[in-house]
């Protein structure tokens, strides 16, 4: 009975020989469960980023035509596309070429990945590593970028100028011309087709990043991103402001505004010698002058008497008094009625 149950141990070394055997098989089943890690990198996020490189690419070429003010006007219009393509390469130089994110996709977390090495990649922890791009890549970003939006903006104004596509009795210019737009077609079409597999995707917003195989991902895998309303709040309080504000001033009585106000203007001996030779209404030295009763205020006659006949409580804007009766200036007292 003892010889029924009793087996031969197995030798020492045997685990090792079994873990040899299998490791062949369970190395490249490991592998590919880590190299497979989907990531999804937010497309507004990217499309953000490029709407502010654009932005900064701008305030660059506004501060920079600001050098060049007191030269001679429409002087830079000649030289706009190799401005563009100078401040182009500027952000290039100092950003792509030293391994460094945009402006636009520093502020959003974003970088440059080679995404051709990351399918011989073997260990994948996040999948957000990978190497930046190669020294290839970035001049062929630079030709493809800088070259190639100069390269087409010159040739545009060029034909424009030369008028190749009116041009009958030359038709060598009329072909060029044609495959021009042509081009630009077809461009634009690769362009929106590009756009829609973006969007299902999140890979490759332009063309020029999917020949080049530079993908954007994240730069850090967590990031705190500091949230600040203090601008929103601003804007909220001074719309609300400026709504308050076309709510009440037609409501207000500019006359009575101004009498409260008057005794806090500076100078009341000179604006008061003014103020009594012009009149209250159109601010201007009357015509025919008269005189509101009983304030003793000059008045020119058709402002006056349109403003009692509109409103026959009519106050003087000056004192706040009620108009009763009107009087031609250096003429007899009379109680004549302005509302008649």
């Amino acid at each position: 009975m003892a010889a029924l149950n009793l087996r031969q141990p197995p030798p020492e070394d045997e685990w090792v020989h079994t873990y040899l055997k299998l490791l062949p098989q369970w190395k490249p089943l490991a592998l590919s469960h880590q190299s497979m890690i989907p990531i999804s990198i937010s497309r507004v996020n990217q499309f953000d980023a490029a709407r502010l490189d654009i932005e900064m690419s701008a305030m660059l070429k506004e501060q920079l035509v600001k050098v060049f003010s007191l030269m001679k006007p429409g002087m830079l219009f000649q030289y706009e596309p190799e401005l563009d393509a100078f401040l182009e390469f500027l952000i290039w130089r100092f950003s792509i070429w030293v391994d460094k994110p945009t402006p636009g996709n520093a502020l959003m977390d974003l970088r440059y990945r080679d995404e051709r090495a990351m399918e011989s990649r073997g260990k994948v922890r996040t999948g957000l590593e990978g190497p930046g791009l190669t020294i290839a890549q970035k001049i062929w970003y630079c030709i493809a970028t800088v070259g190639g939006q100069y390269t087409w903006a010159r040739l545009q104004s060029f034909s424009a100028f030369r008028r190749w596509g009116d041009s009958e009795q030359r038709p060598l210019a009329r072909r060029a011309w044609i495959l021009i737009q042509r081009v630009e077609g077809l461009y634009k079409a690769a362009s929106f087709g590009n756009l829609l597999i973006f969007l299902y995707t999140g890979r490759f917003r332009n063309l020029i990043e999917r020949v080049l195989q530079a993908r954007l991902v994240y730069g850090s895998p967590n990031m705190n991103r500091a949230v600040s309303f203090e601008y929103m709040n601003r804007q909220l309080v001074w719309n609300e402001f400026s709504e308050m504000l076309l709510l009440l001033l037609p409501l207000l009585n500019s006359s009575s505004v101004k009498k409260f106000l008057g005794p806090f203007s500076k100078d009341k001996s000179s604006s008061s010698k003014v103020d009594d030779d012009t009149c209250p209404i159109c601010q201007a030295i009357p015509t025919i002058p008269f005189l509101s009763l009983p304030c003793q205020h000059r008045y020119c006659y058709y402002c006056l008497r349109t403003r009692c006949a509109a409103a026959p409580s009519f106050r003087c804007p000056r004192c706040g008094e009620p108009v009763v009766a009107m009087q031609r200036h250096g003429g007899l007292a009379g109680n004549t009625n302005p509302n008649q």
